[in-house]
């Protein structure tokens, strides 16, 4: 069977087509059109798909946000509730040591405006608090946290120098320059860029310049870490040790005994440091002290 297109204009010849062949090209031309919508709705239909899983994770981001500001405000009422707790017993403390402290020292205690404000207010918990009000409260926090640490020091410092441990105590200068003011507590990492606790004095020294013990003891440790660089460790009785960082070169080895203001190794930059300078500790059972409650006055 034949199908003849006849043309208006008579003077061409009518064109035959196989019937066929009409119907493959009709069936290719329904194919491709129903291909094309199927393809088309199937696109449509995962962009709503996609745009409803964007919705759920939103929804799931923000419920874990929500969960996590609880907890750091739950967190944060529970440690100011620990803060008044520990003021408390510190005050309860300072009353039996004020009986025991010889001369006219007197025990440090809060400022006034600190005592202004103890146990006042509630609980820190309020389902209306933003991040920002969570940062507002820690810096706060962090304020109360570090004047306690003060009083603590300076307490500490008061019956270590009145006990048996008097004259072993570590009371020089490591170098013969000022220490930066303020590096031992809480300050910003100059690697990380977050609060961090410093547990020692920084002195900015000269490549090369000095370290001297500050008080006589025997090297316990001599060498090198990833932190500390190149380090000297001093025992000096009575759970007292001194720690000498950053050193250039060191000049004692383990097992020495040292005088005090012996030098013990020169100033460098070596480990974690972004400068020359000396990193100085003082430890108490392992624990590590203020050394500024312990340094004579220049």
């Amino acid at each position: 069977m034949k199908l003849l297109l006849i043309s208006k204009n008579n003077t061409r010849k009518p064109l035959a087509i196989d019937f066929r062949v009409f119907i493959l090209l009709l069936v290719v031309v329904i194919f491709v059109t129903s291909f094309s919508v199927y393809q088309y709705l199937i696109v449509k239909n995962n962009e709503n798909n996609l745009t409803n899983v964007d919705t759920l994770k939103l929804d799931f981001g923000f419920s874990s946000y929500q969960k996590s500001l609880q907890m750091y405000i739950q967190q944060i009422g529970e440690i100011n509730a620990r803060v008044e707790e520990l003021d408390n017993q510190t005050e309860r403390l300072q009353g039996i040591l004020k009986k025991q402290i010889v001369g006219k020292q007197k025990l440090p205690s809060l400022p006034k405006k600190e005592k202004e404000y103890e146990n006042q207010g509630g609980p820190f918990i309020n389902n209306k608090l933003t991040d920002q009000d969570v940062q507002i409260a820690l810096q706060a926090l962090m304020k109360k946290i570090q004047i306690r640490e003060d009083i603590y020091n300076e307490t500490e410092s008061i019956l270590l120098k009145q006990s048996v441990l008097k004259d072993t105590l570590p009371d020089l200068y490591p170098v013969n320059v000022r220490y930066n003011s303020s590096s031992y507590g809480w300050r910003v990492d100059p690697f990380l860029g977050i609060r961090s606790f410093h547990e020692g004095l920084d002195f900015s020294a000269s490549e090369g310049d000095q370290i001297k013990a500050t008080a006589s003891g025997m090297v316990i440790a001599a060498g090198k870490a990833p932190d500390y660089g190149n380090y000297v460790k001093i025992k000096h009785g009575g759970g007292i040790e001194t720690r000498y960082a950053h050193a250039s070169k060191i000049l004692v080895k383990k097992g020495d005994l040292v005088s005090k203001d012996e030098v013990i190794a020169l100033v460098g930059n070596t480990g974690r440091s972004t400068g020359p300078h000396l990193h100085y500790e003082i430890r108490f059972n392992g624990r590590s002290l203020d050394p500024r409650q312990y340094l004579k006055k220049k």
